[in-house]
């Protein structure tokens, strides 16, 4: 969906373990360059000091990017729709959705504990902190004292997968009257 190095980045990385691989079965990720010489530097020093992945983690991550397309853009049509529908929700008092993508956030009344209600009533979501797969996940961000003060504690995060988007509502709806 977005593409920095036609936009000056110099390198990329990608987490492939999340939404290029889709299947939360695999930890893999990619540097991507515009520059050769760079190119050749990091190549030269991952070969020599290792990050070499292996044949079954390459497989897994090719299997999963073969069906990226469609699974960003049902899971993507699901998370705008998602969001549309929790701007209305009277237990959502923040939605963050930046128009496009799988990610979308809110921060639920009741504090700590309202988020923490929603999150142990899902059925279908399941809980966790992983990104990106087929299946949806949610988790209260703010849950260590470690965790940065400007996070919310009723902020949510949910990663949108590819079930039915009125199946994930139902779910979610249930979830947030509770």
């Amino acid at each position: 969906l977005q593409r920095p190095l036609e936009t000056g980045a110099d390198v990329v990385v990608h987490s492939a373990t999340k939404l290029l691989s889709g299947h939360s079965d695999v930890l893999l990720g990619a540097a991507v360059v515009r520059d050769d010489g760079l190119f050749n530097r990091i190549d030269r020093h991952r070969r020599l000091h290792g990050a070499i992945p292996s044949a079954m983690d390459v497989y897994l991550g090719l299997r999963g990017m073969r069906t990226l397309g469609v699974r960003l853009e049902r899971a993507q049509a699901s998370a705008a729709e998602l969001a549309r529908r929790l701007a209305d929700h009277p237990a959502v008092n923040v939605v963050r959705y930046p128009g496009f993508g799988t990610i979308c956030s809110i921060e639920v009344t009741g504090g700590a504990e309202g988020a923490d209600t929603v999150v142990g009533a899902v059925r279908l979501w399941v809980n966790t902190t992983s990104l990106g797969g087929v299946e949806s996940t949610l988790e209260r961000r703010r849950r260590w004292p470690a965790e940065s003060k400007t996070v919310d504690e009723s902020l949510i995060r949910m990663s949108i997968g590819i079930e039915d988007v009125e199946d994930l509502w139902s779910d979610l709806d249930a979830a947030l009257s509770r």
